[in-house]
């Protein structure tokens, strides 16, 4: 994997201690959790100007609501996902997190970053949505959850779900494709 140029945004020192044993020198910002601040929020907003930033945080809710605050602040961060079933602690013990993932699972999801567009506009149409199954069926939530992985924009619920594909610029066969794989490993092929 290239050196990584942007400044990747964490949520804690054992997410940055993790990405360095992965990537090596790598520069990092930490939000020191959800309650992230307003000095913080600066300092990412410098690192943007500068050098870019890609967020990846840990796929739960707290760190769902560090990504819309920086999101919101700063819309044209890059973003990277992780899946939560990588995410566990080996021991059984603590909450899901970076610090938790494989090597190979990290690099993956700093090779596999968004950036959102400036605009946006629904690509894919609700009605599109409910006949791939994604809102409104019986396991739509599974779908959605499955479907969020596959394409490495992490878990969004029905109300999020046009605007989280719109963002990251998804398109329909993309989706077609990724909620093929995802029926097929939720009910076999």
């Amino acid at each position: 994997m290239k050196k990584i140029k942007e400044v990747i945004v964490v949520e804690g020192r054992s997410d940055t201690a993790r990405l360095r044993q992965v990537l090596g020198d790598v520069d990092t910002i930490e939000t020191n959790g959800s309650a992230i601040n307003e000095d913080t929020l600066r300092l990412i907003k410098q690192a943007q100007q500068t050098r870019g930033v890609i967020v990846i945080t840990d796929p739960d809710f707290n760190g769902q609501k560090i990504r819309q605050k920086i999101v919101a602040a700063i819309p044209t961060v890059k973003q990277a996902f992780l899946r939560r079933q990588d995410s566990v602690p080996t021991n059984q013990h603590g909450s899901l997190g970076l610090e938790h993932a494989s090597a190979a699972v990290i690099k993956q999801a700093l090779q596999t970053v968004y950036t959102p567009t400036s605009h946006i506009k629904a690509l894919i149409s609700k009605e599109e949505l409910v006949e791939l199954g994604l809102l409104g069926g019986a396991d739509a939530q599974k779908l959605r959850s499955l479907v969020g992985d596959l394409l490495h924009i992490g878990y969004a619920n029905a109300k999020q779900l046009p605007r989280k594909l719109a963002m990251f610029a998804i398109s329909k066969p993309q989706l077609s494709a990724a909620v093929k794989q995802a029926k097929e490993e939720l009910y076999g092929s």
